[in-house]
């Protein structure tokens, strides 16, 4: 078995011995090509525009780290193109599988960018242009795969002359159109090719040469070249590349239910939210795992993990327990009966325990963390919609209707695979994220909220709260007056959104808090529908893969709604078009 993710650098541990791996999956696999190319990968990943194109690169990898296969594209914007540069697995692999997910993976990133088509250039399948049968064989071969997903080589141009005269294995150039029913044009494809052999070939392609290939395209359409394997065109579908959203919702989120007055965090908010959501078209569920478990611990005192397990596990269906006794004194000695020393672990006296706490905040934290294990895989945008929230939760103690910081996991998940940035925008301040990370540089933790004189949690949240030892200038929180315009809001979102491109995070974790909006019982800032489509398209123009995890929201009338401007904005492509 095999995942495939997208890899973003070679900078963190796991993607530097990825990268690694990739590059010599193509140094045996393409023996002709020159070793500077291929240690030339990891810049292009790092740096894509200094090359001209946006390159993406995925990996297809085993459990343990073991690259099987990979493939690189290069985006063309302007032209609007996806140009395949390389596609390869383990040569002890071939015929396993890994090619076609690589290539259908590829597909899908080619189609959610809005292109034309996808191109990439493939060696002769005609022996009058190959003379060893070797490579011919394996030329056959590849053009048959790509026919059975619809691709084909353009005819009745020059494309495929040799540089030198009599050169051998002069390459086609092929086309895919991703069942998008594509009419390529003269016109478009003269200015394709010239941009393929002026970027890409520059050091090889004469002037002249660039000019006989480009003027040589006169038929008008382009014509592709009959069906030679697959006479009846047998393609592959690609319609579940849309771009929606992985969405992740909490299945055991109703076990935790608190039926007393005043307690505003109730199964409701999700089923609102749901209800708004669904019909947009934008969201394509995804099930749980059950992996959270494995994972709490890397955010997570063990003895902590322990006293939520057992208290829980001891209460009775019905009976609820809140803290009381706070060790203010001493904190060294915590009371042996378990209800007691709920205080010992609670910032607050109104966050209760029950018999499905435990089980309820567990199933949040997987869903958080297979909505980061979608977005390692090539999802642009994935929403855990969960509750019980999680951003109040520290590491070794809850509040704030938290248990378990179901953010601060996925974002120590997503470590593995380059920087983070953490932005919480909810209403209160994000403090379990910013006592996890507070001395790690790798995660970047940022919070906008009310000022800590008078919103919860009241004891953090301040300016100068920046980080410590190594994570000093890690963490930034803007504390905004109880009484602000959508004006001031997006103010200070544009400055927190320029600390974080500065960062230049691989992956972004958003602790969604729906608890800004006007008329919310727990807040007091006026925002509306409107705005939130406005801080979605802000965010959206990071362009970083984005894991959003739902906090706080408890206006019914409004959360709904609110979510559903959100996502519209979030959702919107790099030019504006909704990604469905």
């Amino acid at each position: 078995m095999f995942r495939i993710r997208r890899i973003f650098d070679d900078i963190s541990p796991a993607n530097k011995t990825a990268m690694k791996q990739a590059c010599d999956i193509l140094a045996a696999q393409f023996s002709a090509l020159k070793r500077a190319k291929i240690d030339a990968i990891p810049d292009i990943v790092r740096d894509p525009i200094k090359y001209g194109f946006r390159s993406v690169m995925y990996v297809a990898e085993t459990s343990s780290g073991k690259v099987r296969g990979c493939a690189l594209l290069s985006h063309e914007m302007k032209l609007r193109f996806a140009y395949l540069d390389y596609l390869a697995a383990d040569k002890g692999l071939v015929g396993r599988g890994i090619g076609a997910a690589l290539y259908q993976r590829m597909r899908e990133e080619a189609l959610v960018r809005g292109v034309t088509g996808l191109f990439y250039e493939c060696l002769p399948d005609d022996p009058a242009l190959c003379s060893d049968p070797d490579v011919l064989a394996q030329s056959q071969a590849r053009l048959r795969f790509y026919e059975s997903f619809g691709a084909r080589p353009i005819v009745n141009t020059a494309y495929e002359t040799p540089l030198k005269p009599g050169g051998d294995n002069p390459p086609y150039l092929v086309f895919d159109d991703l069942g998008q029913g594509t009419v390529l044009r003269a016109a478009y494809l003269r200015d394709l090719i010239r941009c393929v052999l002026e970027r890409k070939y520059k050091h090889v392609c004469t002037p002249e040469y660039v000019a006989l290939v480009v003027n040589s395209v006169v038929e008008d359409p382009v014509r592709l070249r009959d069906w030679r394997y697959l006479p009846r065109g047998r393609t592959v579908d690609v319609s579940s590349a849309d771009g929606r959203v992985a969405l992740v919702v909490s299945d055991q989120h109703e076990l935790h239910h608190i039926r007393e007055r005043g307690y505003f965090e109730a199964p409701v908010r999700i089923r609102t939210i749901l209800d708004a959501i669904i019909p947009t078209g934008l969201f394509t569920r995804v099930a749980p795992g059950s992996e959270g478990a494995r994972w709490l611990p890397s955010v997570h005192d063990a003895g902590y993990l322990q006293y939520i397990k057992r208290v829980c596990e001891s209460l009775e269906p019905d009976e609820t327990v809140y803290p009381y006794v706070f060790p203010l004194r001493n904190n060294a000695r915590p009371p042996i009966e378990l209800a007691v020393r709920a205080g010992y672990y609670c910032i607050d006296t109104f966050t209760p325990l029950t018999h499905d706490v435990h089980l309820a905040a567990r199933r949040a934290v997987d869903c958080a963390l297979t909505a980061a294990q979608k977005v390692v895989e090539g999802a642009r945008v994935a929403y855990a919609l969960v509750r019980p929230p999680g951003h109040h939760a520290e590491k070794s103690s809850f509040g704030g209707f938290c248990y378990f910081n179901n953010a601060a996991v996925a974002a120590h998940y997503l470590s593995r695979y380059g920087r983070v940035a953490l932005l919480d925008i909810d209403y209160h301040h994000g403090n379990g994220q910013e006592r996890i990370f507070y001395r790690r540089d790798d995660v970047l933790t940022v919070s906008i909220h009310g000022h800590p004189s008078f919103a919860f949690p009241y004891f953090s949240g301040f300016a100068d709260e920046r980080g410590e030892g190594a994570g000093k200038g890690f963490n930034i929180n803007y504390p905004l007056p109880e009484t602000i315009n959508a004006e001031r809001y997006l103010a200070t979102l544009d400055g927190a959104l320029k600390h974080l491109r500065a960062f230049r995070p691989a992956h972004l974790v958003v602790c969604l808090g729906l608890d800004t909006a006007k008329g919310d019982p727990t807040g007091s800032w006026p925002l509306r529908g409107p705005v939130y489509k406005e801080i979605g398209l802000r965010i959206a123009a990071v362009n970083v893969p984005t894991v959003v995890v739902q906090e706080g929201g408890y206006d019914n009338r409004t959360i709904g709604a609110n979510a559903r401007q959100f996502f519209t904005g979030l959702c919107a492509g790099e030019d504006g078009r909704p990604c469905a």
